[in-house]
């Protein structure tokens, strides 16, 4: 098969044969991509049809001709003439360029943008059909042992192949007359006519929503490739605004096929996953070869063999004696750790395409087809019936989780409070998508004004936050109220509503939510600290110190949680009555014991530190005093110094300072007070 998906569409790259191959191995390469060729027959073409039927027909007259050639090799290679040779050789480029050809213009997500290149793509199979023939005449057909028949058939497709003229097909020219004529449409913010719409999804086999998610995940890549002029951006760009615009407003289901529910399995193994949980107890490395030992923890296989050779026939872990060696692969970590890195992989893509993303689209078309489905998707809310409306609740949940011109088109167009109506306990569906889609809208300005503006807006969201009828509502409740909470007077709003704090508390401490709901709980707490003095005594009452010192405790939770944890504890004891609460639950040691650990990361141990120097600020000397008291203190805080980043060196420097002064008072005090005994 010939790689495409790191190409620049259309473009062709294809390897020529060894000027050493056999005419058998050359022949049956050729039998086989024949065949590959003619696989496409039964796949759907957006453009040039009539072009492909053509071209599969030469290939298929082909196929025979190298089918009777191969016969004429059997019993072993016989002596094949050098100029036929590279006849065929040059057959083998051209098929291989064939197949790059037909797998872009089935290329998945792909219809639409090629309908757009169908003068492209019809000079394509010209120049190609027509090499054809160039390679047939300079084959020496009179030379090689061929029946009559097949010689005729190669002269026939001589003539065939000369004369070929491709051209786009009238109905494509027709399709893109009507797409062209739809963005003049949009320019003018016009509704086109439905009809007209399907014509051109039928005709480029684009029939469910399905297929418009696909459509728009290929044009949302092909903006981000380098080199395109602002010609074709825009023209990419439309082309994403009608493929929109016909998933939100033409077409009617959702259909959510099996590939949703292997992402979400997929998602589900890795969520809430920290890096650090995948990394060699040795080697502090990413696992390359997990394999568990008897003792059931988990190592690199090169890490843990090393340490066995160096005598060791110990547990690194428990230190527990081993009765065997034997090293069992793990394969459901490896295959999360493989997850895990095509997620990385992923992300590195999508992070790279925001950069280059803009919030307002790159053409008219598109910007007036954003304003047209906001108003549609407004007017379902309110008009439409329950199965509008979840189709309308599930597509502003995807639009608001994209662009930030999505997501002010929506508030502009009033989606909001029609959100917040669907918030109110019934269908556990409309709560589930309508909390997603506040969520989303809660991350710009202009969302986040209006959702607290509508009467009761806040307080909705914490009455789904503590009694959502689906656990992703309270997740989601939970991720709005930390956006919302940016703002200094919602946040004290926020603060004031009684079950607010608490029902955060109930997420972070609940043992039927994972890490990712969790740390959305914490980072929301931590921002209702941040952004309003306040809420710091509801926090406390609320016996937050309590619930995260156990949580840290607990050994149960990922490293992120962990980290999260120990930073709401540090803003905690910013106060002298939250430091009394940390300390009275034995919050100094167990800083000091996560601070030496091994098995954490260095964010983990910054935030340590941090709790440890407000303890010490606010403690004085008393703390400081039991912190110097332990002999692993100082080792640990200079390991943070050299791995912490500027802001975490600089608090384990001055922490470091305190006890060295500390230290210092102490043996002056000794001093004197040997000296007043000595001159007694």
């Amino acid at each position: 098969m010939i790689p495409t998906q790191n190409r620049r569409i259309l473009t062709f790259t294809a390897v020529y044969p060894c000027e050493s191959v056999s005419i058998t191995t050359l022949i049956d390469s050729l039998i086989k991509i024949a065949g590959e060729i003619l696989s496409f027959k039964s796949k759907h073409f957006s453009t040039n049809k009539r072009s492909v039927q053509e071209t599969l027909r030469h290939v298929l007259n082909l196929l025979i001709v190298f089918q009777e050639i191969r016969v004429g090799l059997i019993p072993a290679d016989r002596s094949f003439p050098r100029s036929a040779i590279l006849s065929l050789s040059e057959l083998h480029v051209i098929f291989q360029k064939l197949m790059i050809l037909l797998k872009e213009c089935t290329r998945e997500g792909g219809k639409l943008y090629m309908l757009t290149n169908s003068d492209q793509i019809s000079a394509h199979f010209r120049v190609l059909t027509r090499s054809i023939s160039t390679c047939l005449d300079t084959f020496p057909v009179g030379s090689i042992e061929l029946p009559e028949e097949v010689k005729e058939l190669i002269y026939l497709l001589i003539r065939q192949t000369r004369k070929y003229e491709a051209r786009p097909d009238r109905d494509d020219k027709r399709a893109l007359d009507s797409v062209y004529w739809i963005f003049n449409l949009f320019e003018n913010r016009i509704n086109p006519n439905r009809d007209e719409v399907v014509r051109v999804l039928d005709h480029v086999g684009v029939r469910k929503w399905r297929d418009c998610v696909k459509e728009i995940g290929f044009l949302g890549e092909e903006i981000t490739v380098e080199g395109k002029d602002k010609n074709e951006i825009e023209l990419l760009s439309s082309l994403m605004g009608f493929i929109c615009y016909c998933r939100c407003v033409i077409l009617g289901g959702i259909d959510e096929d099996e590939d949703k529910g292997e992402e979400e399995e997929d998602d589900l193994v890795i969520r809430g996953l920290n890096v650090d949980d995948l990394r060699c107890p040795i080697s502090l490395e990413i696992m390359n070869d997990p394999v568990v030992l008897e003792t059931g923890h988990t190592y690199d296989r090169s890490s843990i063999a090393k340490w066995f050779s160096a005598g060791n026939i110990t547990c690194p872990k428990t230190g527990k004696n081993l009765e065997s060696t034997v090293l069992v692969g793990n394969v459901s970590v490896k295959q999360v750790i493989q997850s895990y890195f095509k997620k990385e992989i992923d992300q590195k893509s999508m992070k790279k395409k925001k950069k280059k993303k803009t919030s307002i689209p790159e053409s008219l078309a598109a910007e007036e087809a954003g304003k047209l489905i906001s108003d549609f998707l407004a007017g379902e809310l309110i008009n439409g019936g329950p199965k509008e409306m979840v189709k309308a609740l599930v597509e502003i949940r995807i639009l608001t989780k994209t662009t930030s011109f999505n997501r002010s088109r929506l508030v502009e167009a009033g989606v909001v409070e029609s959100l917040m109506k669907l918030l109110r306990p019934g269908d556990p569906t409309i709560q589930e998508n309508a909390m997603a889609a506040i969520l989303n809208l809660s991350k710009d300005i202009a969302g986040k004004v209006r959702i607290g503006g509508s009467g009761g807006g806040l307080e909705m969201i914490v009455e789904v936050l503590n009694e959502g009828a689906r656990r992703e509502s309270r997740q989601h409740a939970a991720a709005a109220i930390f956006y919302l909470s940016s703002l200094g007077d919602y946040s004290r709003s926020i603060g004031e509503i009684p079950d607010s704090i608490p029902g955060l508390l109930r997420i972070v401490k609940g043992c039927d939510y994972g890490d990712s709901p969790k740390r959305n709980a914490l980072i929301a707490i931590r921002s209702l600290l941040i952004q309003h003095s306040d809420n710091h005594w509801r926090v406390l009452a609320a016996g937050a110190v309590s619930v995260l010192l156990d949580l840290v405790r607990s050994g149960e939770i990922g490293d992120g949680v962990k980290a999260d944890s120990i930073a709401v504890l540090a803003k905690i004891a910013e106060y002298p009555d939250g430091m009394i609460s940390v300390l009275r639950r034995g919050g100094l040691k167990l800083a000091v014991k996560v601070l030496g650990s091994s098995e954490v990361s260095p964010v983990t141990k910054q935030h340590c530190v941090v709790l440890l120097l407000n303890l010490c600020v606010n403690g004085g000397s008393d703390v400081v005093g039991a912190l110097a008291k332990d002999p692993s203190v100082m080792g640990s805080l200079y390991t943070a110094l050299s791995n912490g980043e500027c802001g975490g060196g600089r608090k384990a420097s001055a922490l470091i300072k305190m006890i060295h002064e500390f230290q210092e008072r102490k043996t002056e005090t000794g001093l004197e007070r040997e000296r007043f005994i000595h001159a007694w």
